[in-house]
């Protein structure tokens, strides 16, 4: 998702106040205020701001969207984010992957054209597709099954994780902070997916540019953990320093891996 820069701009000023008045942002930006609210009503609708009479403010940090909504939004930039990461991945392997429409995206498109994987996960929409392929092996961690999106949850899926160590983990993020915080919504998600970090030779992380900036009230890790970064735009300018340091590789759609900057 290719966002105007005013609108990188409106959310740099956002985050650094809190709040910040459509006439002041207008001012600052040197726009008419029905630009700007038109700007705000887009990034509303992304959940990455709230509306305001008067202004905007940081987006709900405490509860993400409907699974129904999440399914359907940014679907054509998941896809391409899924074929690309499948690219990536080997036959023979063995994966964590853990809850999220765009992880379900990937195993999607791990079903197309790879032999014999061994897939754990806390996703029973992540089985449901695995298991279309009779050569590949999923294993389901135990847990409380989350109705609104099939998430297993609590500490179930913790100890069954534990119990592994894998290949790679493929892992999403329900927002990156510019501070290089992976932010999630659900405590007991977070536990599992650090699990899996945990447990797992190689880190992916898999995430559509609208997690850029995105507010959650979890933190996760950093994104200097990961091993390799896959998304559908360039990361907002405050992330590269984090990803170049950490030697984080970085796969933008369409595009070659951008060079590692040290």
């Amino acid at each position: 998702m290719n966002r105007l820069p005013r609108h990188e701009q409106i959310l740099k000023l956002v985050r650094a106040s809190g709040f910040m008045p459509i006439e002041e942002l207008a001012r600052l930006l040197d726009v008419t205020p029905q630009t700007i609210r038109r700007d705000i009503n887009t990034l509303s609708e992304e959940n990455l701001l709230r509306r305001f009479h008067g202004g905007a403010a940081l987006g709900p940090s405490v509860e993400n969207e409907e699974y129904a909504t999440r399914k359907v939004k940014n679907q054509a930039e998941k896809t391409r984010i899924a074929k690309l990461v499948a690219e990536h991945v080997p036959d023979d392997c063995s994966l964590f992957m853990s809850i999220g429409t765009t992880i379900e995206a990937v195993a999607r498109e791990l079903i197309i054209n790879h032999q014999h994987l061994r897939v754990i996960t806390n996703n029973l929409n992540i089985a449901t597709i695995i298991t279309r392929r009779p050569d590949f092996e999923v294993i389901i961690t135990g847990g409380v099954v989350r109705s609104k999106d099939g998430g297993l949850t609590g500490m179930a899926p913790v100890d069954m994780i534990e119990q592994f160590k894998v290949d790679y983990v493929i892992m999403g993020a329900n927002g990156i902070d510019n501070d290089g915080t992976l932010l999630d919504y659900d405590y007991r998600e977070v536990r599992a997916t650090k699990a899996m970090m945990n447990n797992a030779r190689q880190r992916f992380l898999v995430v559509d540019s609208s997690k850029f900036g995105r507010n959650a009230m979890m933190k996760v890790c950093h994104i200097g953990e990961m091993n390799a970064l896959f998304t559908d735009d360039e990361p907002p300018a405050e992330l590269m320093p984090h990803l170049n340091e950490n030697s984080v590789r970085l796969f933008v759609v369409e595009g070659q891996p951008a060079p590692v900057r040290g």
